[in-house]
């Protein structure tokens, strides 16, 4: 395992900055996740700090999700590969904390995955993309009654981007579009009007996609998912509904 950065351990509070090492090595791939961490020996001896320090540093870490500990004779330290769900959920308690609002919530959705809808349409291969995104179509004209069917097209719209930021910000607000979304079909079974429209819109963008319209899959991606935030906005209570209370 590579040494610790010398100057990282000017820090006086010696846990801090062991657990602040062993998480750098982590997010950069050093210690892979799944594998064993070095005995707590070898650790002590190479950061020279005591059990109860490096005990603290591992509860850091336990508490990040970034290592598992596992007691008895056989335990240790194991690393875990960071987890996107973990910042999603917190963050949509934040959200539901700081009383967001269903305006709020589906004017971002649409602000961040109207583009995504764009950047595929302006990919030079995109055989790929509407493949993929045709069979998850597909999926849905076949199982219309299964509310999470449709969420998970808009997922599969900004997963086939590649852009690691734009997944893990639209993800958290995904989670809880996604809970509203669900509550509403679940209500208006058998299938609702909505959602064979959202089918028929779903198959639109495909087809937007396919022909490589950027510009033109943008602007109806974000009408169409404008029309889905006000519906739901009207079903709530209109937009200074509460997501908190939505979901309650």
């Amino acid at each position: 395992m590579p040494a610790p950065d010398p100057i990282s351990l000017r820090n006086p509070r010696a846990a801090e900055v062991v657990a602040r090492e062993l998480r750098r090595q982590i997010v950069r791939g050093e210690l892979p996740a799944g594998h064993a961490l070095p005995s707590e020996s070898a650790l002590t001896e190479q950061f020279e700090v005591s059990r109860p320090t490096l005990r603290e540093a591992f509860r850091v870490l336990e508490h990040e999700g970034l290592v598992e500990i596992r007691r008895g004779v056989r335990g240790g330290a194991r690393v875990r590969a960071p987890d996107e769900n973990l910042v999603s959920n917190y963050a949509g308690l934040l959200l539901q904390y700081r009383g967001t609002t269903i305006a709020d919530l589906f004017g971002a959705r649409a602000a961040l995955e109207a583009p995504a809808a764009r950047m595929l349409a302006a990919r030079p291969s995109r055989k790929e993309i509407v493949k993929r995104l045709g069979a998850e179509t597909e999926e849905h004209a076949n199982d219309l009654a299964n509310p999470a069917r449709a969420p998970a097209f808009h997922r599969l719209v900004v997963e086939l981007t590649g852009n690691q930021t734009l997944i893990l910000l639209t993800s958290v607000i995904e989670g809880i579009a996604e809970a509203a979304e669900v509550s509403y079909e679940r209500r208006a079974a058998p299938p609702s009007r909505e959602a064979r429209q959202a089918h028929r819109d779903h198959e639109k963008l495909v087809a937007l996609i396919q022909r490589g319209a950027a510009a033109e899959a943008e602007a109806f991606w974000h009408r169409h998912l404008v029309t889905v935030g006000a519906r739901l906005q009207d079903l709530y209570g209109g937009g200074s509904q509460r997501v908190v209370d939505v979901l309650e």
